[in-house]
């Protein structure tokens, strides 16, 4: 069975099939079911790869539509800034509770709730009439990502246990991939409406699109497969001892240091690349390039981690970040070549962060517990990020502060990789691995 706790049999995605410490062996059926769990493993996968895909569509065409959305509403540069940090105050807020509904309710009945808010909230967003219906939509669509967000990095070391660097590339790398092309095409998709509607339409459009399909083939993929934990030793543990742990801390800080630098290039670089001319419609293009970029950078992490330097891949990949943003102050007319660096590191750190998650967590709910407190407490971090750089710019003029501003936080991430690379496991007290 490919879902079900840690104690039930199951066949990950390779095939491989564990089995629990109590049962006895039975007739031998390992073809039929090597065969079912291959259909099953694959249906998973690709079930896993459509809930990737929507993690960051309902968000990132908010920030290629800033301006219009500005326009129409009155709201300030600041205010504009907050939009950008609702749905990570939202994770950080509930990212904690997401091990405990898992435990209650079983990780994929409490994956598709979470899609079923996630719809919920883009139908409201896109509400016309009062700014509230904007921010309460933005409101639900963080809460939902905040869950599901948690769980996935706990699905994979679940259900995808030999191929988790593999498989979390490929769930990374169509995250950010997809959410590229929200970014791309947001812009002309407004001109199908008024001044009133477009961002609108825009926002309905990239958020919904994807999202029903990927509710119905998890509904689908996961059906009879809501087998809920009992109350384990390991669960108490992880949900009071995670806080007490260095290792989670440090796993917890990258995570933030990295959010914090995506989301403030994904909400303010269309508005630098419109303030050296270049236009709105080209603007949201350098955005998707960005995010484009991101697939690539996710795609080397599994490369990378191989051989004794892996454990200094962490503290490597925000270096090449710093070089694109020290680019993009120094010479802003090459931005396209300055994006494009700073896609690789994004989308290298963000695999990174996941992968620590899974790698760190000898269990899947060692794994949940642990990427519950990190995606908390880091997207807590990430959270000021959007925020701080609007301010800086509005309170200081030109983009230079800012973009200061995110070179320290790289600087900040590479220091915490230091640490987080070290072979480690949460929840333990013992000699590093190797």
């Amino acid at each position: 069975m490919i879902m079900g706790s840690d104690d039930e049999s199951r066949t990950d995605a390779s095939g491989m099939t564990s089995s629990t410490a109590s049962g006895s062996a039975g007739p031998d059926t390992t073809g039929m079911r090597s065969v079912s769990s291959r259909g099953a493993g694959a249906a998973l996968l690709v079930a896993v790869c459509l809930v990737a895909a929507n993690m960051r569509l309902s968000i990132t065409a908010v920030g290629p539509l800033l301006d219009q959305i500005g326009t129409d509403t009155g709201l300030s540069v600041g205010t504009l800034g907050l939009i950008a940090a609702v749905p990570l105050v939202a994770w950080a807020a509930v990212s904690p509770f997401a091990l405990a509904l898992s435990l209650r309710f079983g990780m994929s009945r409490v994956v598709l709730g979470s899609l079923l808010v996630l719809l919920a909230g883009t139908i409201v967003r896109s509400l016309p009439g009062p700014t509230v219906s904007l921010w309460i939509g933005t409101v639900l669509i963080g809460l939902a990502l905040a869950i599901a967000n948690v769980l996935m990095p706990a699905v994979i070391k679940r259900d995808f246990s030999t191929r988790v660097p593999v498989v979390m590339a490929a769930y990374t790398g169509l995250l950010g991939g997809v959410g590229a092309i929200s970014s791309g095409v947001a812009v002309p998709l407004s001109f199908l409406g008024d001044e009133q509607s477009g961002w609108r339409i825009a926002l309905l459009v990239t958020g919904a699109g994807l999202l029903i399909p990927a509710i119905g083939v998890w509904a689908w993929a996961t059906r009879g497969h809501h087998a809920v934990h009992l109350a384990r030793p390991v669960t108490a543990r992880s949900r009071t001892g995670i806080w007490r742990d260095a290792l989670a801390w440090q796993v917890a800080a990258y995570m933030g240091f990295q959010a914090a630098t995506f989301y403030m290039m994904l909400t303010w670089l269309a508005a630098i690349s419109t303030s050296i001319g270049r236009s709105e419609v080209v603007a949201g293009f350098d955005v998707m390039i960005y995010q484009l970029t991101t697939i690539v950078g996710s795609i080397i992490v599994p490369l990378l981690l191989r051989g004794p330097a892996e454990r200094y891949v962490p503290a490597a990949i925000p270096i090449v970040g710093i070089a694109g943003i020290a680019g993009l102050m120094l010479a802003p007319e090459g931005i396209v070549v300055w994006v494009l660096i700073a896609g690789l590191s994004s989308g290298a750190s963000l695999s990174m962060a996941l992968t620590l998650m899974a790698q760190r967590a000898r269990t899947s709910d060692a794994s949940a517990a642990l990427s519950g407190m990190a995606q908390s407490v880091g997207y807590l971090i990430a959270a000021a990020g959007p925020v701080l750089f609007g301010w800086l710019h509005a309170g200081l003029g030109g983009w230079n502060f800012s973009l200061a501003l995110l070179i320290l936080v790289l600087v900040a991430q590479s220091v915490t990789g230091v640490f987080a690379g070290r072979p480690r496991f949460v929840l333990e007290h013992r000699q590093p691995l190797g």
